[in-house]
C-alpha cells in the first residue's frame, strides 16, 4: 500500500432493491469530510431502473433509465460513471452500511478475508439484509479490485446499552450464544447525536428519545450521547410496528402458526418481514403516504397509521421511564421528517411528559417543532447515515496510514 492514501471516500448503502452512494473528500483531521456528490441506483431486479445523482449543491449532474438486473449491474453503472467525471478519479476507499455486528464488532473494520468471514457467520441474524450487503463488497472487490473497503455496523452504536437492556428473558446459555437485544439504525442515531449537538449543545448530552420511522422504524433512549436503550432488538424485525414487518410479537404467536396452520420457518419470516406492519394491517400499502391519503375513506389505512402512532407513544412513555424523564424528542427518517399529522397524532398523546407542539411549525416541518411553553424540546432533524460512514471510513483510513509509517520506519 502506498503511503499516502487518496483522499476520496465512496459511501454505499444497500437496500432491498436500491443503492444509494455518495462521495467525500477527507479533510485535515480524521473525521473531517467534505461532501462532493451523492446518488441512488433504484428498481434493482426490476424493470424501469432509474440512475439519479446531484453534486453538493443538489445540481443534477445524471437522471436517466437504466436496467439494473442485479447489484454487479448497478455497481458497474455507478462505478463507469465514476470513472468518466473527474470527482471520481481520486477513489481510494469505499466504505459500507452492514447491519448486523453481532457481539463481536462495536467498531468499524478493514474488509479482510476473515472479516468476510465473520460476517458470514452472522448471516443468520440478518438474513433479509446481510447477503445483500456482503454481496456488493464481493462485486466491487472484483470491479475495483484495488480499492480499500470498510465495513460501518449499524448495531455497533448500541453496544453501550446497559447488559439489563440487551437480555431477553431466556436461559443464560442462549445469551452467551448471542440471542441479545443487539438494537440498529446506529448510523442514522450516532448522525442525530453528533447534529444535535452542532444544533443545541450541551442540551444534546441531556435526557434525549430519537424516533427513526423510515420502512424500518425505530426509537432509542440516549444519555450523555450514548444508547442505553432502543425498541428493535435480536433482528431488525423486532419493536414498533413498520412498513412491512410486525414489531414485537407473543412468541406463542409464532408458536401457533408452525403447529397449528403449518407454516414453514420460511413462510413466517416472509409473514413478519414482508407481509405484516403497515401493509399487513392496512391491505392497501406499506407508505405511509398513501395511508394518509387514504385515512378518510378505508377504514383498514386509518386503522394502520393508529396502531402505528399508538406504538410508538407506548414506546416514547417506556424509554421516558429508563431516562428518569425527557428533555428532547427527536423525530427522523422519512416518516418522521416529513409526515407532520404522523408527529401530531403521537404527540398529542404524550402531554403527560410536558410536551407541546406548535402546530404551525409542526405542518412546516421546522427544525424545532415545540411551543414556547413546551417542558420537552421537539425537533426534527434530516439524517445523514453516509456522512457518519464516509467519517468512520476516514478515521479507518487514518490508522492504516500510521500504521504503514510505523512498519516503514
Amino acid at each position: 500500500m502506498n503511503n499516502t492514501i487518496r483522499s476520496v471516500i465512496l459511501t454505499i448503502n444497500v437496500g432491498s432493491s436500491s443503492l444509494k452512494f455518495a462521495l467525500y473528500r477527507m479533510g485535515r483531521t480524521a473525521t473531517e469530510v467534505h461532501p462532493m456528490l451523492s446518488g441512488k441506483l433504484e428498481r434493482i431486479g426490476a424493470s424501469g431502473g432509474r440512475f439519479v445523482a446531484h453534486d453538493d449543491r443538489h445540481v443534477d449532474l445524471v437522471d436517466r433509465q437504466v436496467e439494473l438486473p442485479n447489484y454487479e449491474a448497478a455497481l458497474k453503472t455507478m462505478l463507469d460513471w465514476l470513472k468518466s467525471i473527474p470527482q471520481g478519479q481520486e477513489l481510494s476507499v469505499a466504505g459500507h452500511r452492514v447491519v448486523h455486528g453481532g457481539s463481536r464488532y462495536s467498531q468499524p473494520q478493514l474488509v479482510t478475508p476473515a472479516l468476510f468471514q465473520a460476517l458470514k457467520d452472522l448471516v443468520p441474524l440478518a438474513p433479509d439484509h446481510l447477503p445483500q450487503e456482503m454481496e456488493a463488497i464481493e462485486i466491487l472487490q472484483r470491479l475495483h479490485p484495488d480499492l480499500k473497503q470498510v465495513v460501518c455496523f449499524d448495531t455497533a452504536f448500541h453496544r453501550t446499552m446497559p447488559r439489563v437492556a440487551q437480555l431477553y428473558g431466556l436461559p443464560a446459555k442462549l445469551s452467551e450464544d448471542g440471542i441479545i437485544r443487539y438494537g440498529f439504525h446506529g448510523l442514522s442515531y450516532e448522525y442525530i447525536v453528533q447534529e444535535l449537538g452542532r444544533q443545541a449543545g450541551e442540551h444534546a448530552r441531556e435526557r434525549v428519545i430519537v424516533a427513526h420511522f423510515g420502512n424500518g422504524a425505530s426509537l432509542v433512549a440516549i444519555r450523555d450521547c450514548k444508547s442505553v436503550d432502543t425498541t428493535m432488538g435480536f433482528t431488525p424485525t423486532g419493536g414498533i410496528v413498520m412498513s412491512t414487518r410486525s414489531g414485537d410479537l407473543d412468541p406463542g404467536v409464532l408458536i401457533y402458526l408452525l403447529r397449528e396452520k403449518g407454516y414453514s420457518p420460511s413462510q413466517i419470516n416472509d409473514l413478519v418481514t414482508k407481509e405484516a406492519g403497515l401493509l399487513g394491517l392496512s391491505g392497501l400499502s406499506s407508505d405511509m403516504k398513501d395511508l394518509l391519503a387514504s385515512e378518510k375513506g378505508n377504514a383498514f389505512a386509518a386503522e394502520a397509521i393508529s396502531v402505528f402512532c399508538y406504538q410508538a407513544q407506548k414506546y416514547i412513555g417506556a424509554l421516558a421511564a429508563v431516562l428518569d424523564g425527557l428533555d428532547t424528542l427527536v423525530f427522523t427518517g422519512g416518516i418522521g421528517e416529513n409526515a407532520p399529522r404522523v408527529r401530531q397524532r403521537i404527540c398529542d398523546g404524550l402531554g403527560f411528559l410536558g410536551i407541546e407542539l406548535d402546530h404551525a411549525k409542526n405542518d412546516g416541518n421546522a427544525s424545532v417543532i415545540s411551543g414556547e411553553g413546551s417542558a420537552v424540546n421537539v425537533r426534527v432533524i434530516q439524517t445523514n447515515e453516509e456522512l457518519i460512514i464516509a467519517q468512520h471510513t476516514s478515521v479507518v483510513c487514518g490508522e492504516m496510514q500510521q500504521t504503514t509509517r510505523k512498519i516503514q520506519m
